[in-house]
């Protein structure tokens, strides 16, 4: 992985499956079903994330070190073997925070612009 890979910006902006997907990590590590009805949920049903599209997107967040497999379960979750847990890694969450930054920013200049409300 080149150098420029290391700076969050360098991964902007993320594709909207990759967007919702380290949104779900950010909080803590999931497993798959769980970061689909997470992501339809926080996205109010406009995104729903099918499972080729969910664990091709893993499977290239875990090459591009963005995410990583944990064998740990959150409590309460059972011993439930065959699932596969995910969580960021310290990458992962640089360049979510950093997506999260230049959207606040879109949506403050839009409110500038009178296209949104403003929230006062």
């Amino acid at each position: 992985m080149s150098n420029s890979h290391n700076i969050p910006e360098s991964w902007l902006p993320l594709k909207t499956p990759v967007l919702f997907i380290l949104l779900a990590l950010a909080d803590g590590h999931k497993h798959g079903y769980a970061i689909m009805q997470e992501t339809k949920e926080t996205s109010a049903g406009q995104v729903r994330l099918g499972p080729g599209t969910l664990y091709g997107n893993l499977q290239r967040l875990i090459e591009q070190g963005l995410i990583q497999e944990t064998a740990t379960q959150p409590e309460g979750e059972g011993n439930d073997e065959r699932r596969r847990y995910y969580e960021l890694t310290g990458l992962g969450r640089r360049v979510i925070s950093a997506e999260v930054a230049r959207l606040e920013n879109l949506v403050r200049t839009a409110r500038a612009k009178a296209l949104i409300p403003s929230l006062r």
